[in-house]
């Protein structure tokens, strides 16, 4: 265990019960990190916590939906609580909403991806910007997605939020930069075997793009290694 990398740090993964999140814990307790882990089902997240244990790692689920009132504080509080310093924090949680044309986007459904992907990753970060500063050398890697950058048609509710979450994440970024180790990393998984990218894509064949471990060991790397200020990157 003393060689792990990631031996006695402490890692948090949003959207953990599937998909990238799923696989980004596992391979985070693989190399030695206890990781909290976070969705809205419990039963899912209990999966992926037995199959941590089962290799040998260790886990703490917490399920909550990031989108209640005070479910972050509340989040931030009991890890507080039972840690003192947060190393790694992983925002993959996110929601994909319905892909419409700009002038038909539902307006409520619009408030409710940008509350899950843009306001509560606000509130992550300030939740748990004091336990990323007490850590040696804190990390916060947040996924994203090409049409943050590059708009698409039918993509605008979704893409709109990512940008946001792209800004703002950058933003923080910048202001850690010169005060301490806190660093930022943003990372554009790419076609990715997951449930969000067969909602987008129901035709695809899943075989045609890479599964979700291929992501997760990047961002195990990203972790274990380090990176420089201002980092982005895309897997593919």
């Amino acid at each position: 265990m003393s060689e792990q990398p990631l031996s006695g740090r402490l890692a948090l993964v949003t959207g953990a019960s599937r998909g990238i999140g799923a696989a980004t814990a596992r391979a985070l307790a693989a190399q030695g990190a206890h990781v909290v882990i976070t969705a809205r089902t419990p039963k899912d997240l209990e999966t992926v916590e037995q199959a941590i244990f089962d290799a040998g790692g260790s886990a703490t689920i917490a399920p909550l939906d990031l989108t209640e009132t005070d479910a972050i504080a509340r989040l931030a509080t009991a890890v507080g609580e039972r840690w003192k310093a947060l190393d790694v924090m992983v925002l993959n949680a996110a929601t994909l909403g319905s892909l419409s044309a700009v002038p038909s986007i539902d307006a409520k459904e619009f408030a409710r991806v940008l509350t899950l992907n843009v306001s509560a990753q606000g509130a992550l970060l300030a939740a748990f910007d004091p336990m990323l500063r007490r850590a040696e050398a804190g990390k916060v890697i947040g996924l994203t997605s090409s049409v943050a950058q590059k708009p698409r048609a039918y993509w605008g509710a979704y893409g709109a939020s990512k940008a946001a979450f792209e800004t703002l994440l950058g933003a923080y970024g910048d202001e850690v930069e010169a005060l301490g180790k806190v660093r930022v990393a943003i990372v554009d998984p790419g076609a990715t075997r997951t449930a969000m990218r067969a909602r987008a894509y129901p035709g695809e064949d899943p075989a045609s793009v890479k599964e979700p471990e291929a992501v997760a060991a990047r961002i195990v790397r990203l972790a274990v290694e380090g990176f420089g200020v201002a980092h982005r990157e895309r897997v593919d």
